[in-house]
């Protein structure tokens, strides 16, 4: 029996399927919690693991550390260990939120001794900031959370905590308290567990340099040529050079960074003094902790601040710190009125800004469940065969999820539901499914890319459960390529319908990107900042959640050039002026009398509409509503999918995927390098020459009063003339009765020539001749 060749459209296409979801009584339309028949009770859960690098307390340097969980009046103690630096506990404690005393956690670390127990050092989290997990979420991935004295100062020493708001169906709610948690196994069954990750909480810090007072240049025998240096982590700036030369140097610039909560990096400025090309001095330095900064919600500046500059000298081979100190004015706050793109715009998950405060009521609630997968191809070789080791991650938000990894199988079945919090229904939610590579002990290779998908929640229907089969579609060098199928279950709940409906009166993103907006460049470059920030926080969680595996989710080489993807953007333009183009022929067939029953019912409406002009905008209306109701019969019913044929993915050269697939900068030949140059010179002739057309045109609309052709101003200005005195006599409607009558004339009386008007404007000088 021959097999039947798929068409390559129907092989891309998105199938609809119906899988055995719900429970009995409620249908297949209604997917539901385990825990949605129970009264919840609310829990505070605190997971205790571990801790690293505490110092010393005892004489011999050792210490028998012990962790102490307290809130209010309620405190558990987990068990202690003898002389370890570096204990672990994994230890789980459950508050009962009924009975929570306090607003605040604190968990504190202490030295076991026999007298009184010494203090070395504390975490402390806000209830109201710690997250909620609602089954059947996975278990929050626990971090590293560097100890705090008693007064918020950084001490020695890490630990490892995970903070939540649960239910008693919480798994971990059998071991809570006194009891261990259960055991994890071994480091591979850690990296297969399903979990939940949450990104850091991104700040915009803007730092405003103001002016220098009292410099000492090194050199007193001439003015320094100053500029300020700023560095936060890996990102810094720099300002210009102060015009004039002077001890007490002006900028006022502003400089903007990323910055992730919990602040772990102090913003270090440096005042230079650019003493020869490539060849810089310090004048002076100081470092500002980030926690120690003003947050502003809105447009109103902060107050300024004068900070010391330190410098140190050396005299007589030591370094030694000058008495005499320089100023820096600066005004430094965290602007959360911003919200941190770390997502292209067009398709973020979320919008809101960065303070807490300005949070709008959430309209509802995403639900997703990640059922299986098929047809997926082998991903790497294990015993001389093909295999894959599937897993998904989902984001959403704040929110990563990322379901437990299938070993050795091309058909995995997941069957795992997660939950987000709506607040804008123009979002995007993106899955992802990866081959998991860290199986084998190679911390070297990478994880993966098997496919992509993303669905806009503006185009669900409200309570309606979506069960599709998507293509996962994958772009090689050597072309599209479908690397299987993954099956999903999608349903977006409106808690408030009036509150979604207002939500498309605002705007997209939150009122500082407007009062106070960022350019493009500088939101580019902030947004590959927090990439970079969120890809390392979340690959120092455990397990990890690979950088490559985040970048591949927020599409981070999105903004890098492709002749394909130009391509299809020019095609979607055209797309879209294609009514446009199709109206225009529609009317030309009108006054070229193509239909001559149609022609007539156009003047007969045009005549109504000249003696009855109060139609206009009802007719105009009531037209694109007729519009709508005639569409709303072929309105799409699947959300949408990654679309080859738009993309241009199946019919690209192979040269030109090679070029988007190439690094930056190049790595290929001379001779290739040579040939897509040329190949792009000849299309920006092109665009050149578009672009000079449209300055001609331009152009000639300028010259019409310029007298720059002193006889076509005339002709124009004695026409304005003349036009002016007919229409003051004349009624407009009467004019305008006139003129549509004109222009829907009969072919008989029609010309192939150019019209008067447009032969005028066509011999209208421009500045062409004037270019070299």
């Amino acid at each position: 029996m021959k097999a039947v060749a798929v068409p390559p459209q129907e092989e891309f296409a998105l199938k609809e399927t119906s899988p055995a979801i719900g429970v009995a009584g409620l249908g297949r339309d209604k997917l539901t919690s385990t825990y949605d028949l129970v009264e919840q009770m609310q829990y505070l859960y605190v997971r205790v693991v571990k801790a690293k690098e505490l110092p010393g307390k005892d004489v011999t340097g050792s210490c028998d550390p012990y962790v102490e969980v307290k809130l209010g009046n309620y405190k558990g103690t987990t068990r202690h260990f003898e002389k370890n630096t570096k204990p672990e506990w994994h230890q789980v404690f459950a508050f009962s939120k009924e009975r929570i005393q306090s607003s605040i956690v604190e968990i504190l670390v202490k030295d076991k001794d026999v007298v009184k127990d010494d203090f070395i050092g504390r975490v402390v989290f806000d209830l109201n900031e710690v997250p909620k997990r609602v089954p059947p979420d996975s278990p929050l991935a626990p971090q590293w959370y560097r100890l705090e004295d008693r007064k918020g100062d950084k001490a020695k020493g890490e630990l490892m905590l995970a903070v939540w708001m649960g239910t008693q169906g919480d798994e971990a709610f059998p071991e809570a308290w006194h009891s261990d948690a259960a055991s994890v196994g071994g480091d591979t069954v850690g990296k297969i567990r399903s979990k939940v990750y949450l990104s850091p909480k991104l700040w915009y810090v803007r730092v405003n340099v103001i002016e220098c007072q009292d410099l000492v240049p090194n050199d007193k025998t001439r003015f320094p040529e100053v500029f300020v240096k700023a560095m936060l982590g890996t990102q810094g700036f720099k300002t210009k050079i102060c015009p004039v030369k002077t001890l007490n140097p002006m900028w006022n610039e502003d400089l903007l960074f990323v910055a992730a909560e919990p602040f772990e990096e102090a913003l270090v400025l440096s005042v230079e003094d650019r003493v020869g090309p490539g060849k810089e001095e310090s004048l002076g330095r100081c470092l500002i902790p980030l926690h120690m900064l003003q947050r502003r919600l809105d447009h109103k500046p902060v107050n300024t601040r004068w900070y010391n500059l330190e410098k140190h000298m050396i005299v007589d081979g030591e370094k030694k710190e000058a008495k005499f100190a320089s100023r820096i004015h600066l005004r430094i706050c965290l602007d959360g009125g911003y919200h941190v793109l770390d997502e292209s715009t067009h398709y973020s998950s979320d919008l809101r800004p960065t303070a807490k405060q300005l949070w709008k009521p959430s309209i509802g609630i995403l639900e997703l469940g990640i059922l299986s997968a098929h047809g997926l191809m082998p991903m790497k070789n294990k015993d001389g065969r093909g295999t894959t080791d599937a897993y998904c991650v989902a984001k959403y938000g704040q929110k990563w999820v990322r379901t437990r990894t299938i070993i050795d199988s091309f058909h995995p079945k997941w069957n795992e539901q997660y939950t987000w919090e709506v607040f804008d229904p123009c979002t995007v939610i993106t899955i992802g499914v990866f081959d998991n590579c860290h199986l084998n002990g190679n911390p070297g290779m990478r994880d993966s890319r098997i496919g992509k998908v993303r669905v806009r929640l503006s185009t669900l229907e409200a309570d309606r459960v979506y069960t599709h089969a998507y293509p996962l579609i994958v772009l090689h060098p050597s072309g599209v390529k479908k690397m299987g199928e993954v099956q999903l279950a999608v349903r977006f709940s409106c808690s408030s319908w009036m509150n979604m409906l207002h939500m498309y009166s605002h705007p997209l993103l939150p009122k500082m990107h407007y009062i106070h907006p960022l350019s493009v460049i500088q939101l580019d470059s902030l947004r590959h900042q927090a990439i970079h920030i969120v890809s390392m926080r979340l690959s120092r969680a455990e397990p990890p959640l690979r950088k490559e595996v985040v970048e591949y989710m927020l599409d981070v080489d999105s903004h890098m050039w492709s002749m394909r993807r130009s391509k299809a953007n020019f095609f979607r333009i055209m797309n879209v002026l294609s009514g446009m183009i199709a109206a225009g022929r529609w009317f030309d067939q009108i006054c070229n009398w193509k239909n001559p029953i149609t022609t007539i019912l156009i003047h007969i409406l045009l005549i109504i509409l000249i003696v009855y002009p109060e139609l206009i905008l009802p007719t105009i209306f009531l037209y694109l509503f007729m519009i709508g109701i005639w569409n709303y019969r072929w309105r799409p019913r699947h959300p949408p999918h990654m679309d080859t044929r738009l993309s241009h993915a199946d019919v690209t050269h192979p040269d030109e995927l090679d070029e988007e697939f190439d690094t930056f900068p190049t790595s290929r030949g001379n001779e290739i390098i040579r040939m897509r140059y040329d190949r792009l010179r000849s299309i920006a002739g092109r665009i050149q020459t578009v672009v000079g057309d449209l300055a001609t045109q331009g152009e000639r609309f300028q010259s019409l009063l310029s007298w720059r052709d002193p006889r076509a101003t005339a002709l124009f200005v004695t026409f304005c003339l003349l036009a002016a005195i007919v229409l003051y006599i004349t009624p407009f409607k009467v004019i305008i009765l006139f003129y549509g009558i004109y222009v829907l004339r009969h072919p008989r009386f029609r010309k192939r020539l150019p019209s008067v008007p447009i032969n005028f404007f066509r011999r209208l000088p421009a500045r062409t001749d004037s270019m070299l």
